[in-house]
């Protein structure tokens, strides 16, 4: 790999970054008293000094990337977004040393939703807005947000095409070249302003309508209240969310030609969306029948919201939350961990295995039992009408494999240092899920403040591994065995 090629537009990558420090430095100063301004721009003057450094003293046309390089810059710029992101926190002190600085930066880029804070309405407006946006950029992915700068700079001619795939796909699952990554991003900001006028129209303040529209649509779940969304009190909110959560847990690109591009490929018609729309369905029946039964709930209506908002909140990865779900029946919170591994599809903002993956995962299972019943039979794996190949079933199988290994060995680390089984565990489904909320002393009324630190940093390193889905991280560390 050419380190060259990848430090210059890791620089663009915090150039980005600096300008989202200097926003929310800018924010920071039309509040009265607010005290992290100076954190704020501070923090910006040194992102942007060491982001525009790479840009002086290397050629310009770093852009020619070979597949290796590609992988690297993406890898590279979550590490060192999230290194620089911790900036403003580590400076403003309180709550935020060194470790839970940089915890509470990669929880926001990885959308993962956990936070080290106990009392988040304490926090300066300037600093809450930078944890949000930090979550938005998250959602979308750094590299796919100025990957427009990198593919109008490109020679299309001397890009190869595992080049634009890589720097689109490794960033976001679903976005396999330039025009999936366009499609995804406008529906990302159309999707993130629909929801905020939304939830203005609800009656929230303009600052908790941006900031809380753009936590959904990352589906990462940060929110400006210590109790979550039950700090609203908003019925009408919580609706309005559970659609956003929904939508951004479905495949942008379909969402796109279905309302944009007017194409025959309808979402509605998507075999990945209808299985995960009727999962979704079914476990909102099966836990509101659970909470009426043995949940300490009279009404059909409340219960049906409650685990409407919960069920939509956990499979799409968000972790927000409107009740403590730790007070909930075994069945419900058993569900809402099951929820909790597979959540959205392939092309959306949603962390965890991904729903695309375990549907052909069982199809390449009963394909395997057909043959064993009949082995002179040709059966091909196919979703939504397309053709999967015996390499990408394999890949979903190692995938998967992988995933249930480093959650098993991140639950292992977890009781190593002296946590709960049930804590240890969910934990670390949260933390490899990007999902936020488990069980135990991490529910979700609770935050990850009292881990050793130790623990904090196990679990960071699940949320990178679960937000870049393992394989580019494996796939780099090959590059510098090899190199």
């Amino acid at each position: 790999m050419n380190a060259k090629v990848i430090i210059w537009y890791v620089g663009v990558a915090l150039l980005l970054i600096s300008a989202l420090m200097t926003v929310s430095g800018i924010i920071a100063c039309y509040t009265p008293g607010d005290p992290s301004r100076v954190p704020l721009f501070f923090s910006a003057f040194i992102t942007c000094i060491v982001g525009f450094f790479p840009l002086i003293f290397i050629r310009s046309d770093a852009h020619k990337l070979n597949f290796r390089e590609a992988n690297g810059i993406v890898v590279a710029s979550w590490l060192f977004g999230c290194l620089f992101g911790m900036l403003p926190y580590y400076f403003y002190g309180g709550d935020f040393n060194l470790v839970n600085a940089l915890f509470e930066s990669v929880s926001g880029f990885t959308t993962t939703g956990a936070s080290i804070l106990t009392d988040i309405e304490a926090l300066p407006r300037g600093l809450q807005f930078w944890r949000i946006a930090t979550a938005w950029v998250g959602g979308i992915g750094i590299v796919t947000l100025f990957s427009r700068l990198m593919f109008g700079r490109a020679d299309q001619s001397k890009l190869s095409g595992s080049t634009i795939s890589t720097l689109a796909r490794q960033s976001m699952s679903g976005a396999r070249s330039e025009f999936f990554a366009n499609r995804i991003l406008v529906t990302y900001i159309v999707l993130t302003l629909l929801t905020l006028f939304a939830l203005k129209v609800t009656g929230l303040g303009w600052f908790d309508a941006v900031t809380t529209a753009m936590s959904a649509c990352s589906t990462c779940g940060f929110c400006n209240g210590n109790a979550s969304i039950a700090t609203f009190g908003n019925p009408a909110a919580e609706v309005v969310l559970i659609i956003a959560m929904l939508a951004s847990g479905a495949n942008f690109s379909l969402i796109f030609l279905t309302f944009v591009d007017g194409s025959h490929k309808n979402i509605l018609k998507s075999e990945v969306f209808r299985i995960f729309f009727g999962l979704v369905a079914l476990c909102t029946v099966l836990i509101t029948v659970d909470l009426l039964t043995g949940g300490g709930y009279s009404s059909v209506g409340v219960a049906l919201r409650d685990a409407a908002f919960q069920v939509a909140s956990i499979s799409t990865t968000t972790g927000f939350a409107t009740q403590d779900t730790t007070l909930w029946p075994t069945l419900s919170m058993g569900i809402l961990v099951i929820c909790s591994l597979f959540c959205g599809c392939s092309g959306s903002t949603s962390g965890g295995i991904k729903m695309d993956r375990l549907i052909l995962a069982v199809k390449g299972i009963s394909r395997k039992m057909r043959n064993f019943m009949n082995p002179s039979a040709v059966y091909t794996v196919r979703l939504d009408g397309s053709a999967s190949s015996d390499q990408q079933v394999n890949e979903v199988y190692g995938f998967i494999f992988c995933y249930l290994v480093i959650l098993a060995a991140g639950g292992i680390v977890n009781m190593a240092g002296g946590l709960d089984f049930t804590t240890s565990l969910t934990a670390s489904i949260a933390c490899i899920g990007n999902v936020g909320p488990g069980f135990g002393a991490v529910g979700s009324m609770a935050n990850y403040g009292d881990f050793p630190a130790l623990l904090k940093v196990s679990g960071m390193l699940e949320m990178l591994i679960g937000r870049l889905e393992i394989f580019p991280i494996l796939y780099l560390f090959q590059g510098f065995r090899k190199s």
